[in-house]
């Protein structure tokens, strides 16, 4: 379902996957706070940037009092990423404020989520449902698409147009009038799966 390719602008860009306790990582790109997010994450020197992501995924999902929004906004770089933990058959999906790393999805004719950085491999998987990931954004199969830059405000979808005039697909944008209801953060204990709640 999911391919991701070599296919960057930036040689710099590392491509990295891991496989953590039934939680798979596919991470393009490279973290400009690894030491800060090593230290705050309990993780050793030799950790690399596809492994900071999967135990932030892991805080946030058995002990972390954050939102998610908050978990990726901490993460500072040039990025894409794709997990999923299958023990929860759950999917988180983030890119770059910048969409410094190619990154692009869609549906397919059976409604399964098609992921990556090259955009052909999208456009015939997915036909006129193909776009490129929104930037500063998040998406996680219980709680969708998600603005890390702007976590109250609501994102619209906005069609896209290709060069022959059709439309195809449509970008998120955020919304600054329409905000999210906000609930607070719930108080349970450390042992909760705070990913159900996003």
């Amino acid at each position: 379902m999911h391919q991701w390719r070599n296919h960057f602008y930036f040689i710099s860009l590392s491509r990295l996957f891991a496989v953590v306790d039934d939680i798979f990582c596919l991470f393009q790109g490279h973290i400009e706070n690894v030491a800060q997010l090593k230290q705050q994450y309990g993780l050793n020197k030799v950790a690399n940037e596809v492994i900071i992501v999967i135990e932030a995924y892991r805080t946030l999902r058995d002990r972390g009092p954050y939102p998610p929004d908050q978990v990726v906004r901490g993460i500072q770089g040039k990025f894409a990423f794709v997990l999923f933990d299958s023990s929860a058959k759950s999917a988180f999906v983030a890119c770059d404020s910048e969409g410094s790393v190619p990154f692009y999805w869609g549906a397919d004719s059976e409604g399964h989520l098609v992921l990556s950085t090259d955009s052909e491999i999208v456009k015939k998987g997915c036909g006129k449902s193909f776009a490129p990931f929104p930037k500063g954004c998040f998406f996680t199969s219980s709680g969708g698409l998600r603005s890390y830059e702007h976590p109250l405000n609501e994102l619209k979808p906005v069609p896209r147009v290709d060069s022959s005039g059709e439309v195809c697909g449509a970008t998120f944008k955020v919304d600054a009038e329409a905000k999210k209801e906000t609930t607070g953060i719930p108080r349970v204990g450390s042992a909760a799966n705070w990913s159900q709640n996003y």
